[in-house]
């Protein structure tokens, strides 16, 4: 209990704030595309897990079958190739042929963002134009970290800029600390906002003050805020986030596109309540037993989850236990 404490205070902050703004302004979030948008991120993004045969071989069958089944639920689009599809441990070929394989199946009125951040600006140049030339509509450019010592905002203001010139497709900056342990710094943000083809950032983590800090900032330039996880979506919607790309949406996607439209609606009280049943779950697929996780919990709501690619390991028994309880202690199971 002491966990949902700790984590729903940012909500309730966000909620506080709200609360004290004009009254006309309570009822639904603002976060119809300022004038200029040039692409609509308003909604939810499943950041797919990509499928493996017990062989540990990309699955295409099994990716389509996935595909099929979220094809009912109102997602804005879906991510391919990020922190969650082990992005990492797919080959070069891999990578484009899994966004092909998405892109032939997937109709054409849901974006599809495909990760092609490299650690040099020239391999991440070269992938994100071959990520367009097989269907990707946004590249999502993870942080370069490898000598995350030497990345500092003006290393990485040029690397995201020869990036953003070159691509033949928007851009969207990917932040992700947990897994980088580099936090794209702030004024790097506010700078690159201002490139005509960087259209946004995905931000996974997780301090809300930046959220709305980088949103505030931005509200001249055609620039969306997107949070990284289900865990503090509806603080970042309360700030005026235009969306999500959650790793829980790969199990519960039509819960949080609901909580999309509740917010969007100005449901806040049902929005609240729906956000506090998603918190532990999400915490489980992400921090607690990370892609693992993930897989088993799609397993249980009919998608194919399957094995991970070595080196990492399945959950043992007491783990799988563990993630189970806490879907049903949340009544999602």
């Amino acid at each position: 209990m002491a966990l949902s404490t700790h984590l729903t205070s940012p909500l309730r902050l966000a909620l506080a704030a709200l609360h004290r703004v004009a009254p006309g302004l309570r009822q639904g979030l603002s976060t119809l595309p300022r004038p200029g948008h040039t692409l609509d991120l308003r909604g939810i993004f499943p950041p797919l897990a990509t499928p493996f045969s017990p062989r540990q071989e990309v699955d295409y069958t099994q990716l389509e079958g996935n595909l099929r089944r979220y094809a009912s639920i109102p997602f804005r689009g879906l991510v391919v190739l990020g922190s969650n599809g082990e992005y990492p441990y797919l080959t070069p070929r891999e990578r484009l042929d899994v966004v092909s394989c998405v892109r032939r199946a997937v109709h054409r009125d849901r974006l599809l963002l495909a990760g092609s951040g490299c650690e040099s600006t020239q391999a991440t140049i070269e992938l994100t134009s071959s990520m367009a030339e097989v269907g990707a509509d946004v590249a999502l450019v993870v942080t370069p970290c490898y000598y995350r010592g030497a990345m500092t905002s003006t290393a990485l203001v040029q690397h995201y800029t020869e990036v953003a010139d070159a691509s033949p497709i928007p851009v969207v900056l990917y932040s992700v600390p947990a897994n980088t342990g580099l936090d794209l710094p702030l004024e790097a943000v506010f700078t690159l906002a201002q490139h005509p083809n960087i259209v946004g950032i995905k931000d996974s983590g997780g301090d809300i003050t930046r959220i709305g800090l980088m949103v505030h900032k931005t509200q001249q330039e055609d620039f969306q805020v997107l949070a990284g996880s289900a865990g503090f979506l509806l603080a970042s919607y309360a700030l005026g986030a235009s969306g999500g790309v959650c790793a829980l949406a790969n199990v519960l996607g039509d819960p949080l596109c609901q909580l999309d439209r509740l917010c969007r609606e100005g449901r806040w009280k049902e929005a609240r309540d729906l956000q506090h049943r998603l918190i532990e779950p999400n915490t489980a697929v992400t921090r607690q037993f990370g892609i693992p996780g993930l897989k088993k919990a799609m397993e249980w709501f009919g998608y194919y989850g399957g094995p991970c690619r070595a080196p990492l390991a399945p959950l043992s028994s007491p783990q799988v236990e563990t993630l189970r309880s806490t879907f049903s202690a949340n009544g999602w199971l």
